[in-house]
């Protein structure tokens, strides 16, 4: 069992346990306010956090392995958080029509060769395949129909995938993008960008 302010995660083991990254995001989701979706929610720690920040808000976390669905649900029961709810979904594959008030997402980002991937649903939570992109750039294509006008996007980034070709996908489409916050470590860093979307 672990503890993130006040939110309590029991995690087994084929599911992404709560790293810096998951609480760089948490942290920074909880100012969020409306509907959210979490795509990507592992343990669903992000998402809980925005639940618990305000009993108004409607949090939506998906994720492609069911494993990590349970453990998001049971955690969210666990912590008598009722605003948040969990699907299995291949990034927006079963969201449907609905949009939100603001997307996050940790993705997958390790560059993962063939030798480097482990059997089991752990593996999606951190093959981002050859160049640590092929999960963020699809999510980079599908995930602008999703969010409001205004809304606000939340996006996890590596050193080691391309901070910079990602803020230049955003602006191309039109987004206001700045770095959050960032961590520093011996092999990569991480940075969290928020990326806002035009009114109109």
């Amino acid at each position: 069992m672990e503890s993130y302010k006040g939110i309590s995660i029991l995690v087994p083991d084929d599911v992404y346990p709560p790293s810096d990254d998951s609480e760089l995001l948490a942290e920074a989701s909880s100012f969020l306010r409306g509907s959210i979706l979490e795509v990507g929610c592992g343990s669903g720690l992000a998402s809980l956090a925005c639940a618990k920040a305000d009993s108004e808000n409607f949090v939506l976390g998906v994720d492609i392995s069911l494993s990590a669905v349970r453990c998001a649900q049971q955690n969210a029961d666990r912590n008598r958080l009722s605003n948040a709810l969990f699907l299995v979904s291949d990034l927006f594959s079963k969201v449907g029509v609905q949009r939100f008030d603001a997307i996050i997402f940790n993705p997958p980002y390790l560059p993962t060769d063939d030798e480097d991937r482990v059997e089991g649903p752990l593996n999606h939570a951190f093959d981002g395949g050859a160049d640590g992109r092929k999960v963020l750039d699809r999510f980079l294509n599908e995930f602008d129909p999703y969010l409001k006008a205004g809304g606000t996007l939340l996006l996890i980034q590596s050193s080691l995938n391309g901070v910079e070709k990602t803020q230049s996908k955003l602006e191309s489409m039109g987004y206001k993008v700045r770095m959050m916050d960032s961590e520093n470590f011996f092999f990569e860093s991480i940075f969290l960008l928020k990326a806002e979307k035009p009114q109109v």
